[in-house]
């Protein structure tokens, strides 16, 4: 993207940013669950969920030892689903693409941690926590995420952050992976553009 990225975005975070941040964020897991055994990562499809295969990879290699893996799709959780879905009205973002959900271990009495790329409003986390109530009662959830741009509509505050980047409402962020973005970078779109 370089040379051709418009004047209205602006890299927050670049490919080597977001690897140590990713390994900071891992570090602070396993130092806040140093003695759980039934520890697990559940990242939100998508990009929650390449992100969750970093951050699980990292806490295999770094506490040396195997921990379940899984992935959550939250589409029929969301509160906005049936809006979106209105005859006669255009919706301000497309439907949701409809993922599977891969949860290969037991929900019940795990230390989940759910992972996702960017903490808004919390409805996502909301709908993710549903989603997995739905397969189990887990013994508690952590929230890592990778950007917490603030202007929460729920209670839901991340109990691992990788950057908190205050934006105006109608700024986005576009976290770009490189599985299936080819990069890796964090990206603020100013007002009134899209990328």
């Amino acid at each position: 993207m370089p040379g051709s990225r418009p004047e209205t975005e602006a890299v927050v975070l670049t490919a080597d940013q977001m690897r140590r941040t990713i390994t900071r964020i891992s570090h602070e897991i396993l130092e806040k669950n140093p003695k759980e055994s039934r520890l697990a990562v559940v990242g939100i499809h998508t990009r929650g969920a390449f992100l969750g295969e970093r951050i699980h990879r990292l806490l295999c290699e770094v506490g040396g030892r195997e921990l379940p893996l899984g992935n959550l799709d939250i589409s029929f959780y969301r509160d906005d689903v049936a809006a979106r879905g209105v005859v006669g009205v255009i919706p301000r973002t497309p439907q949701p693409e409809v993922k599977d959900t891969n949860l290969p271990f037991e929900i019940d009495g795990a230390t989940v941690i759910l992972v996702d790329d960017v903490l808004y409003t919390g409805r996502t986390i909301r709908a993710a926590i549903e989603a997995l109530f739905d397969f189990g009662r887990p013994a508690r959830v952590q929230l890592a995420v990778l950007v917490d741009r603030g202007h929460r509509e729920l209670p839901i505050r991340p109990d691992y952050v990788g950057k908190n980047l205050p934006t105006a409402p109608r700024e986005r962020i576009w976290v770009r992976l490189e599985e299936p973005d080819g990069v890796d970078e964090v990206v603020l779109v100013r007002a009134g553009k899209e990328a």
